[in-house]
């Protein structure tokens, strides 16, 4: 489906031909129409399928076409979990809006909160968050969402991971009138707690599903080897780094550290690298991921913290140098490559110490992979016996046991949440948030 068939104002189709779209994906073609008439919607679709499209052109269209609903709040808040993802959505929307009279913020963590509360001053019409950073502003009354239209939430099901539920619902209570439309993004609609979430922001929402979290890229070629310790996976990392033509590659590390040793040894391979973690400031991690998105240097060495937000197109290939601990990971941070139509490769580097995330990602994904061997560089290590079922006591050790074992407690301890300012709280009470604002009323309008 051409993008002109959806009916966009004329200013959002000259945006989109300047980007050099013209063609929507499937996940556009099934959710833009729905959300252009007005409805909640409930969508999920595998990383790089081009949901922000999905939502912002809708967006877009809708602050083109409708009155606002007050003339001091923001028109669209986009919520997103991560700062780098963030800053991703952030930059697709500025070159959306790039000739239009309308202004976008970024509001995220890491960076200073009173220039944030500057921009918020200046009265957006977009913005994009995260969710913790966001409800700091709405407790110091820095903005309110009474006349919020549109509320996107993308990859809510990692805001959820993140331990971003309560920020969710507090933001989704700031903006709760009648009026307000909300568009849900999720890697997988199949989860308790994303349908808990999904029915108290959302009012009867369409459902828009294109395949499941874990179906697999077409255009990504999975590639797995076997290894028996940590100089063999560095020797198999070198042998492919320095033998294949690659254009640029992430290699994903389990710890920071990780990430600072291995880049060093990629360097002396004579490849030019930089490491990428969360021990860096905001605005060195920015740095780097920018430098690394104008093609400054070949190989990113990164923990989890690029797994999601970057989409280079010249990435060919991911190395999994150690396998993420939860399988759901595995999708992302092969996501990186194989994007906007160009084939990738990813390859994982299995060894005893992996055995039993790499067979938790295949009971994720479904498949069973075929392993690969590497001439001079062959593993002795053929992978781990499943573990063997436990023997069954007899009755009276069980009743034994049973007397010796201390007393569970049935009350569930409270995580604390931090803000800005150093304060803790519990539970809901960190979210609390002041009573909405009342001298603005003459600002609501009717829908047109």
């Amino acid at each position: 489906m051409l993008f002109e068939e959806f009916g966009f104002d004329n200013r959002i189709l000259k945006a989109i031909g300047h980007l050099g779209f013209d063609e929507a994906t499937e996940i556009q073609a099934r959710a833009i129409p729905e959300a252009m008439a007005g409805r909640d919607l409930l969508a999920s679709s595998k990383t790089g399928s081009g949901k922000t499209l999905a939502y912002l052109l809708p967006a877009l269209h809708r602050v083109y076409k409708k009155k606002a609903l007050s003339k001091r709040d923001p028109r669209v808040v986009v919520l997103v979990p991560t700062r780098e993802l963030a800053k991703q959505v952030y930059g697709q929307l500025r070159l959306l809006l790039a000739s239009s009279r309308f202004t976008s913020i970024l509001i995220q963590g890491g960076e200073n909160f009173n220039d944030q509360h500057k921009l918020l001053q200046k009265d957006p019409h977009f913005i994009v968050a995260t969710p913790g950073r966001l409800v700091d502003h709405l407790k110091q009354r820095h903005l309110f969402l009474d006349g919020l239209e549109l509320l996107i939430l993308d990859e809510a099901d990692r805001m959820l991971d993140l331990g971003f539920a309560e920020a969710m619902r507090a933001i989704n209570v700031a903006a709760s009138h009648r009026q307000r439309q909300t568009l849900f993004f999720s890697a997988t609609l199949d989860n308790t707690e994303v349908s808990g979430i999904a029915s108290e922001l959302l009012r009867e929402p369409s459902r828009v599903a294109i395949g499941q979290g874990f179906d697999e890229h077409t255009d990504i070629t999975q590639h797995v080897l076997l290894c028996d310790h940590l100089d063999h996976k560095e020797a198999l990392l070198k042998h492919i780094l320095v033998g294949q033509t690659i254009k640029q590659a992430i290699v994903f590390t389990a710890t920071k550290s990780d990430t600072v040793r291995l880049s060093e040894i990629v360097a002396g391979w004579g490849l030019s690298t930089q490491a990428l973690n969360g021990n860096l400031s905001q605005s060195a991690r920015n740095k780097t991921m920018d430098s690394f998105a104008r093609g400054q240097f070949d190989v990113l060495v990164s923990t989890d913290v690029a797994s999601r937000g970057l989409d280079i197109a010249s990435v060919s290939h991911v190395f999994n140098f150690d396998l993420p601990k939860q399988a759901e990971e595995f999708v992302h941070r092969t996501g990186r490559t194989g994007r906007a139509g160009f084939k990738g490769d990813a390859y994982s580097l299995v060894g005893p110490k992996d055995w039993v995330n790499f067979k938790a990602v295949e009971a994720f994904l479904q498949k069973t992979f075929s392993t690969e061997v590497v001439e001079g560089l062959e593993p002795k290590f053929k992978g781990l016996a499943p573990p063997k079922p436990a023997v069954q006591a007899n009755k009276k050790t069980n009743v034994k046991e049973q007397s010796r074992a201390p007393k569970k407690s049935s009350k569930k301890t409270q995580g604390k949440a931090r803000f800005h300012d150093g304060q803790q709280k519990d539970g809901f009470e960190a979210f609390k948030l002041p009573p909405k604002r009342f001298d603005d009323k003459n600002d609501m309008g009717d829908e047109d």
